[in-house]
C-alpha cells in the first residue's frame, strides 16, 4: 500500500497492487515504466499476482479512499477470475475504505456482485485510430457502465480525440486529463469542450494547458 500523488478528486488516496502487468499494449502507458524501471516484474505483459498484498488494507486503520490496481488493468480478459474473487473479498471485509476501480473493460465488471464501498470507473480516451477498445470509440462502452450497481466514474486520460455527441450523464462525475512526457499529444480545446457532464475534474494536466478549465472547488 502507497501513498500516491495520483491527481484525482478523492484525497487522501492510497494505492493497492496485488497484481501487477497488463497485456493491453497502450503506447503511453506510464505503469509499464514504473515496472521497468524498478524491475517489478520479469515480463510486463505476463502479469503477477501477489497474495501476501491482500493483507494490506487490514492494516490501514483509518478510514481511506485506496485505488486497486495502478500498476495494471484489473478487469482486463486476462486476470484470473480468482484474483479477482480474493480482492473484492479484501473490499468487502474492509467496509471503512473506499475502494476505487478503473478499467478498460468495463463489462467484465457484470460478473462480480461488488459490495457498496466499490466505486466503478471505465477508462476512454477518444483515441480514433489504433488502440484496443474501449482506447478508442469504435465501440460504445456506456451501455455496458449503465446498469453497474454502484456510483460510476470516466477517466478521460489520456484525451486524444472528440467526444461530441457522446453523453455522460449516467455516471457521477468525469476526469479529464492530458497526456504527458516526451512526445505527448497536446489536447485540443476543441476536445475538452465536447466534454459535457455537470461534474467534471479538470486534472492539472489540462488546467497547465487550458488554465481557463477550473474545477468547481477553484471557482
Amino acid at each position: 500500500m502507497n501513498k500516491t500523488k495520483i491527481d484525482w478528486p478523492w484525497k487522501p488516496l492510497l494505492t493497492w497492487n496485488p497484481v501487477v502487468g497488463c497485456r493491453r499494449g497502450c503506447s503511453y502507458c506510464y505503469a509499464k515504466k514504473i515496472s521497468d524501471r524498478f524491475k517489478m516484474i520479469p515480463d510486463w505483459t505476463e502479469p503477477q499476482f501477489f497474495p501476501k498484498r491482500l493483507e494490506d488494507p487490514y492494516e490501514v486503520k483509518k478510514s481511506s479512499t485506496i485505488f486497486v490496481g495502478s500498476m495494471c488493468d484489473l478487469f482486463g480478459t486476462w486476470v484470473n477470475p480468482f484474483w479477482i474473487n480474493k480482492i473484492i473479498n479484501v473490499c468487502r471485509e474492509n467496509p471503512h475504505h473506499e475502494f476505487m476501480f478503473l478499467t478498460k473493460n468495463p463489462v467484465r465488471y457484470a460478473n462480480w456482485k461488488f459490495p457498496e464501498n466499490c466505486r466503478l470507473g471505465a477508462t476512454v480516451t477518444g483515441e480514433k485510430n489504433g488502440g484496443d477498445w474501449p482506447c478508442n470509440l469504435k465501440n460504445d462502452p456506456t451501455p455496458h457502465l449503465h446498469s453497474l450497481p454502484n456510483p460510476t466514474f470516466i477517466s478521460i486520460e489520456p484525451l486524444l480525440g472528440s467526444f461530441f455527441g457522446h453523453r455522460f450523464d449516467f455516471v457521477d462525475q468525469i476526469i479529464v486529463g492530458a497526456m504527458s512526457g516526451p512526445g505527448a499529444v497536446k489536447p485540443r480545446r476543441e476536445w475538452i469542450e465536447s466534454i459535457k457532464h455537470d461534474n467534471i475534474y479538470y486534472k492539472q494536466s489540462i488546467r497547465d494547458l487550458y488554465p481557463e478549465f477550473s474545477n468547481q472547488e477553484e471557482t
